[in-house]
């Protein structure tokens, strides 16, 4: 058995939590992939997990091992990518991160006509709110929704980003329209917890400074789209995505209140880490989004 299998044994096993996991993930035995990995701590002399009857942990040296494999391997199926692309066309898969917010929007569906367009390239999509560090976690490419400021990456930016404080009509009726941002500290809203500012709203009037309001309510929940379904149950202002809204306040269900407060900076980015070589299959994806969303959002 070669070392680059026990390799990648182990990164799936560590990349899964468990061997449990990993073993359904790849469709290998758990005692194969345990064999594979006590096999790469003989051949290493090394121990690189410890294991209970209940979880495992990587040791120090596990730590250190992860992050180079990571790196080796990722080169190793970017050369077979080069030549496969030259050979055979575009194929192979993609490990891909994105908000859940953009899936779970009608942005998604871009991902979905991705594989749509390209049946010989599969998506391995990983929705996490969180930043992910693409290149210790071994991602090819991730969607973010923010003003990029990472120049470790490779950005191509897909679409404006707005946020916007919204309200059903009833709201404003019953608690007052705000006139500047400050007005929504003394007013309910709706905090969704999923942002990174969580309570804190940023906001930018027009020739004036970006200033920040910190807000509260009766309802806090990690999800723009349980946070719409609470505004247009007239429960208070909501400061959401503009493509989570749109519909609704194109209908006049929810109002955009304060829109000259709106801020311009941030964006829907694809990124990628550097490379000598892009995947083709990694270039196609990239391409593919910029003209859906021209198409879509433009």
């Amino acid at each position: 058995m070669d070392t680059l299998t026990r390799m990648r044994a182990f990164i799936a096993v560590v990349e899964n939590e468990g061997f449990s996991a990993a073993a359904r993930k790849i469709g290998r035995s758990k005692a194969l992939l345990s064999k594979y990995v006590r096999e790469l701590e003989d051949e290493l002399g090394a121990l690189l997990l410890n294991r209970t009857t209940r979880q495992f942990s990587l040791t120090e040296m596990g730590h250190t091992y992860y992050r180079r494999a990571i790196e080796i391997v990722r080169d190793i199926d970017t050369l077979q990518d080069m030549v496969r692309d030259s050979r055979e066309g575009l194929r192979g898969r993609i490990k891909l991160s994105a908000p859940r917010t953009f899936a779970d929007a009608h942005l998604g569906q871009s991902l979905i006509d991705f594989v749509v367009a390209n049946p010989e390239i599969g998506l391995d999509i990983h929705l996490d709110d969180r930043f992910v560090d693409l290149v210790e976690e071994g991602f090819d490419v991730a969607i973010r929704i923010t003003a990029l400021e990472d120049s470790a990456l490779i950005a191509r930016r897909l679409a404006p980003f707005r946020v916007f404080v919204v309200a059903t009509p009833e709201t404003i009726k019953r608690h007052g329209m705000p006139e500047k941002p400050e007005d929504l500290a003394d007013k309910p809203c709706i905090v969704d917890t999923n942002a990174r500012r969580r309570n804190t709203w940023v906001m930018k009037p027009e020739n004036g400074e970006t200033t920040a309001i910190t807000v509260s309510g009766p309802i806090e929940v990690n999800s723009p789209l349980a946070a719409r379904a609470a505004a247009l149950s007239h429960l208070g202002f909501a400061f959401s995505p503009d493509f989570i809204v749109r519909d609704e306040i194109a209908s006049g269900a929810l109002v955009h209140v304060l829109p000259e407060c709106v801020r311009t900076d941030a964006g829907i980015h694809v990124v990628y880490p550097h490379r000598r070589y892009l995947p083709g299959k990694v270039r196609a994806l990239v391409d593919f989004l910029a003209d859906w969303f021209k198409n879509h959002e433009g």
